[in-house]
């Protein structure tokens, strides 16, 4: 049995393009909810706001934005783990997540980061099951990932900003590290571990 009311955290404007329609199926009402304290630096965050906050209407998309956690929250719940940095950013927002969704009288919250295909889908969903236990709010899993060439058409046609690199500043520099890098014999770049590309 499918919930009534889905609190959805989206990451990012090109990134509910496909997910918000794909799990209306399932769910009679889906609340959007902004809360990625990792996108870095403020202008950068400003920025993506900006455009899911355009791009809500075309979708119908009721959308919350969060006062918190903020950025010295993200800081400080990845310093000294840099690597697993994508657990601990995970688990920041799912739990804010929960935690709106169970204040709102939510049946259960979802994540876009189920949508896009350079995210690590596993890790997200492992961490947002925990996440569920822990808070006592159902987490709907869907492999949103079927729909990212839609998704991306659907959000190419709106002309609003889309993103290069995944969000925090670690993120941008594995990016641009992995530009530079040379080709191999193959004409392919090196690739840098844990690099993440664009998310759309």
């Amino acid at each position: 049995m499918h919930p009534e009311r889905l609190l959805l955290h989206v990451c990012c404007a090109p990134c509910s393009a496909y997910p918000v329609p794909a799990l209306r199926e399932l769910v009679s009402q889906v609340t959007g909810f902004f809360c990625n304290p990792n996108i870095q630096p403020e202008a950068e965050h400003g920025r993506r706001l900006e455009a899911l906050e355009s791009f809500a209407p075309a979708l119908g998309l009721e959308l919350i934005t969060a006062a918190a956690p903020g950025a010295e929250d993200w800081a400080a719940a990845v310093r000294g783990r840099e690597g697993e940095r994508c657990r601990h950013c995970y688990e920041l927002r799912l739990r804010a997540a929960a935690r709106e969704a169970r204040r709102l009288g939510c049946d259960a919250f979802s994540t876009t980061l189920l949508y896009s295909i350079h995210q690590k889908h596993e890790l997200v969903r492992s961490v947002a099951g925990e996440v569920a236990r822990a808070e006592g709010v159902p987490f709907l899993y869907r492999d949103l990932r079927e729909g990212w060439a839609q998704g991306g058409r659907a959000y190419r046609a709106s002309g609003l900003y889309r993103q290069r690199y995944c969000g925090c500043l670690p993120s941008a520099l594995e990016r641009d590290a992995k530009r530079r890098a040379p080709p191999t014999a193959a004409g392919t770049r090196t690739v840098v571990p844990g690099a993440q590309e664009p998310t759309s």
